[in-house]
């Protein structure tokens, strides 16, 4: 049986000591704390030197390297020193490569898990394979050396900074006691406690020994993601009553019922391939880590929760906001149009600003989603008054602002995502991902349309949901209209497609009854021939400013939804046929209890396009998702199934008078069967049953 014994200058009352089988071989694994003695230390080698395979030397400020910098820890020299007969580690190569493993396999297993997390490392001096390792994925690092080390009330934010810190801070590190593994200068330690509180507040991701995290409870390490090594059942169960949200532990356990820190694990494995003199290689410890399968642990206290950050870009509408908003609401109460003309020009060049934080928005699968709602100044008449290049430099702005907030992708609201080529220029020169939110837009409307039908109650809807009418695609051959196209042919009898564009329409109507076999699709040039037929109507053009159908030939009871921007109807032909339902859009309900200021909706409501933006995040999805003006119809049916994957459900269905109610919609059913007796007769036996 091969014996290690780690010998530990921490605290007695935590040895242990057990039997385990270890690459084939029993073993015998004891630890002793000396309390901070080195001297006992000293003689402990001594004693075991011929009685042990192998020691491991725990709780001591190990070797450190940082960049150029290497400092060599004198005790940890003295102490290997003593003996030759018997190897004695402090686990350093180790540690490195499963540091630098843990994180990367995190990353690779929750795709963009770090992507502009902010991140405070308590010793980036005694973690530096770790923070190189993050800053392939952000920028927002933080390191606490200088308030841990010096008391000095300044973090370094670079590794430029860490490696001139180290430099000097070297020497001082020499004379400090080894066992102390992050010193501090005593007079200063409460006001280094309260400093490092607010830093942890703003903090994603805390890379730190479990020792320096005790002083800190629920107010600094709840909802954190925590970077650490040898979780035992006890300390799980004080990091679960702190509130932690998940810890990364990148020192494999390989026994059931025993905690082992990595020191001992390697020499575990010295011990094991009977290495005395000779160094552990790369490559041995490689062979050892996969023939064993040793994983890094990801351990979830509260049960599972992955928290994801988004951004979404939003501007003033009018200059009604100004009148909201404070401090500008004084001044537009009393101000006369030229002012506020003037006004309205001037904060068209603001820089973005922070208008909300969005918080509590929580998937069933438990996901978590929070961010921040930033503004951007222009209303859409200045927007439209300038260049897109105007535009595209405050959405950059923004852009940089949301990296720095920590956001892991951002979505452009209302004008933002029309100016210019609709999201293209600005994802390219972007710092992080972006979706303009049109996939979500046109599922929403086409689910707002389905719902409204189904309320109507004038159209029949099948078990399976297909309704057993007549439904219209009017520009079916653009971007939106043939998305919307083949969306229809899976949800209702008959579909007939509009398009001047004779040749796009044949091709439109063949690749649909490929796709959807059995769909029953007729073509038309114009809307003129069917229209009075039709129970639903979607209106998808590019044709701003022309008038795309005769509203008051449409069928009584019929749904509109109108999904192009610019509209395709405007309020003036809504307000002659009220037993016309004309759809705007469809808002979404969140999951969970959202909390954000009012962005005019009712509480957990928002815009189908904001939705997209969320339901990207929950599902980790950070990439540029719908961009450009021509949409991808498998895009608009993925965000669809995401946003139910995630909790998310229809709210409210809206017109160009903002939100329908069950009255407005009671009240277009009553108007439809007054001007259609057939139905109503029809109906009757129906509603009597």
């Amino acid at each position: 049986m091969k014996t290690v014994i780690s010998i530990s200058l921490e605290n007695s009352d935590f040895d242990y000591e057990f039997e385990a089988e270890f690459l084939g071989e029993p073993f015998r694994v004891k630890r002793i704390g000396v309390d901070k003695d080195t001297q006992q230390a000293e003689l402990l080698i001594r004693q075991w030197q011929y009685q042990a395979d192998a020691i491991a030397l725990e709780g001591l400020r190990d070797h450190q390297r940082v960049g150029p910098f290497e400092l060599q820890q004198k005790l940890i020299q003295r102490l290997e020193n003593l003996t030759s007969d018997v190897p004695v580690t402090s686990g350093t190569r180790l540690r490195e490569i499963l540091q630098e493993w843990a994180l990367r396999h995190t990353q690779n297993s929750q795709k963009g898990f770090f992507n502009n997390s902010n991140v405070l490392i308590f010793s980036g001096m005694n973690h530096y394979r770790s923070a190189r390792v993050l800053t392939e994925y952000t920028e927002n690092l933080r390191f606490a050396d200088p308030v841990l080390q010096l008391g000095i009330p300044k973090f370094l934010t670079s590794f430029q900074g860490l490696e001139l810190f180290a430099k000097g801070s070297h020497q001082i590190l020499r004379w400090t006691p080894p066992h102390v593994l992050s010193p501090s200068v005593a007079p200063v330690k409460e006001w280094n406690h309260y400093i490092m509180r607010k830093a942890m507040h703003k903090a994603d991701v805390v890379v730190a020994r479990y020792e320096e995290l005790e002083r800190y409870g629920l107010e600094e390490l709840a909802g954190k993601t925590v970077v650490t090594n040898a979780i035992s059942p006890r300390r799980l169960e004080q990091l679960r009553e702190r509130g932690v949200q998940m810890i990364l532990d990148y020192c494999p356990q390989p026994f059931a019922g025993q905690t082992i820190s990595i020191v001992v694990l390697e020499a575990m494995i010295r011990a094991a391939l009977g290495r005395q003199h000779q160094r552990l290689t790369d490559d041995d410890l490689l062979e050892i880590i996969t023939s064993l399968e040793l994983e890094p642990r990801t351990l979830y206290p509260n049960g599972f929760h992955r928290t994801s950050r988004f951004a979404f870009v939003i501007h003033p509408l009018s200059q009604q906001y100004f009148r909201n908003a404070k401090p500008l609401d004084l001044v537009s109460k009393v101000s006369p149009p030229v002012v506020m003309n003037t006004l309205e020009r001037i904060i068209a060049y603001s820089p973005p600003f922070v208008y909300s934080r969005v918080s509590g928005i929580e998937s069933p699968t438990g996901a978590i989603a929070e961010g921040w709602l930033i503004t951007v100044g222009g209303t859409p008449r200045e927007i439209m008054a300038h260049s897109p290049e105007f535009t595209y430099r405050r959405l950059l702005a923004a852009a940089d602002r949301a990296k720095k907030l920590g956001a892991q992708i951002m979505g452009l609201g209302a004008f933002t995502k029309v100016v210019g080529d609709a999201g293209v220029t600005v994802a390219k020169r972007a710092p992080l991902p972006i979706t303009t939110g049109n996939s979500y837009s046109a599922s929403g409307a086409l689910w707002a349309a389905h719902d409204a039908a189904h309320k109507l109650g004038l159209v029949q809807v099948g078990p399976s949901g297909k309704m057993a009418g007549k439904a219209m695609v009017v520009g079916a051959t653009g971007a939106i209209g043939s998305v919307c196209a083949r969306l229809l042919a899976k949800a209702a009898d008959e579909v007939y497609l509009v398009s001047p564009e004779a040749g796009k329409l044949l091709a439109l109507k063949e690749d649909i009854e490929q796709e959807t076999p059995g769909a029953r699709l007729h073509v038309t040039a114009s809307t003129e021939r069917f229209l009075g037929q039709m129970d639903m109507i979607v209106t998808a053009t590019s044709g701003a400013g022309k008038k795309i159908l005769d509203i008051m030939k449409v069928k009584p009871g019929c749904v509109i939804t109108d999904v192009a921007r610019p509209l395709d109807i405007p309020p003036e032909d809504v307000a002659k046929r009220p037993d016309v339902l004309v759809i705007e859009s469809g808002e979404i309900r969140l999951p969970g209890e959202v909390h954000m200021k009012d962005i005019g909706l009712p509480k957990n409501v928002v815009y189908a396009c904001l939705a997209e933006t969320i339901v990207l995040a929950l599902e980790g999805r950070f990439e540029n998702f719908t961009l450009g003006r021509e949409i991808e119809w498998e895009k608009v049916r993925e965000i669809y199934k995401l946003g139910l994957k995630h909790g998310m459900q229809l709210a409210s269905i809206s017109g160009v008078n903002g939100v329908y109610s069950d009255e407005d919609l009671a009240q277009v059913r009553q108007l439809a069967l007054e001007q259609r007796p057939e139905l109503k007769a029809a109906l009757a036996p129906n509603q009597a049953r």
